[in-house]
């Protein structure tokens, strides 16, 4: 876990470094302004105002009702068993009132944290794969790498935004259009490095929260064939229901827009067509070597989800 915190905190200071550098530009060429102070407390508002906005805009847009004990008892034992697992407070739980099959984690520290199911999931695994599923979310909660992607999240939104601003509307408002393009340019450039930053930290994050599920006692073939019937169910959507969720999918436990091709590849580890991936056929996996082709690399890269196929191959490796 202390591995994770590292990679991000590291990740957070080099983005935030960005954003204050882009600022500072900016802030001297068009607003003649200066000093640290000045640009240090414009950047950090733009973090505090992603640090306390972000929640309320994942409940919107996913459609969150949270529910009491009396609604779903089965779902509250889960939830609250692995919280005392993982000795962290119980979060608030809600049910995503869209049909994608999923979960996620949100919230702004422990004692904020949020665990969602969608109405999909519900009705696709049994106990024992949703527990494993929410076992996942939860350890997201523990490394406390949610907070950290909330606010690196922000930071290639304001990059496309200032590249939008000076590229096609700087130059209608100050003579020196040069300055403006320019700056417009590097902003674009920032955009790109810092979403594959973003995506990097969101995948690394997704295979320590796989680790996390398995050492509050879910076995790893279980978690598996949750990730098998999530692709599945996804892989059977319609493109308008998987849009709905496409700002947000760095949130779930896989990444639905990628499930049609991953359904190919996990198809062949069911060798017994069961719809499941047994112990036995896990360990199969394990001793194989998996390699990706080039397409298969820059997919990954640009992703915001390790390589399904890749990721269920780190389970086999896992001890329960």
């Amino acid at each position: 876990m202390w591995s994770l915190q590292v990679r991000m905190w590291l990740l957070l200071t080099a983005l935030f470094a960005i954003v204050y550098a882009v600022i500072v530009v900016i802030g001297r060429v068009f607003l003649h302004a200066g000093g640290f102070s000045f640009y240090l407390i414009i950047s950090l508002v733009l973090m505090f105002i992603q640090y306390m906005l972000g929640p309320k805009i994942v409940e919107w847009s996913m459609r969150v009702k949270y529910i009491k004990r009396q609604d779903n008892p089965r779902l509250f034992q889960m939830v609250e068993s692995l919280a005392s697992r993982a000795n962290i407070p119980a979060p608030k739980i809600g049910i995503a009132q869209i049909e994608i099959p999923n979960a996620f984690a949100f919230g702004r520290s422990l004692s904020d944290g949020r665990v969602c199911v969608t109405k999909g999931i519900l009705n696709l695994l049994n106990d024992e794969e949703l527990k494993a599923v929410l076992g996942h979310e939860l350890s997201h909660l523990k490394n406390r790498d949610v907070l950290i992607v909330t606010l690196l999240s922000v930071i290639p939104m304001i990059m496309y935004r200032i590249a939008w601003q000076f590229l096609f509307f700087g130059r209608r408002r100050d003579e020196r259009g040069g300055n403006t393009v320019l700056i417009g340019l590097a902003a674009f450039l920032f955009y790109f490095i810092t979403n594959l930053l973003v995506l990097y930290a969101s995948r690394i994050r997704e295979y320590f929260a796989d680790r996390g599920s398995v050492a509050l006692g879910n076995q790893p073939a279980v978690l598996a064939s949750s990730l098998y019937k999530l692709v599945y169910g996804s892989a059977r959507m319609k493109p308008e229901a998987l849009k709905e969720s496409e700002g947000l999918k760095a949130f779930f436990v896989n990444d639905p827009s990628q499930a049609k091709n991953e359904i190919k590849e996990l198809a062949q580890l069911d060798l017994d067509k069961s719809g499941t991936i047994d112990p036995a056929e896990l360990l199969l996996l394990q001793n194989k070597e998996v390699r990706l082709g080039f397409g298969d690399r820059v997919m990954e890269l640009l992703s915001t989800h390790p390589n399904m196929l890749k990721r269920i191959k780190k389970l086999s490796e896992y001890r329960d």
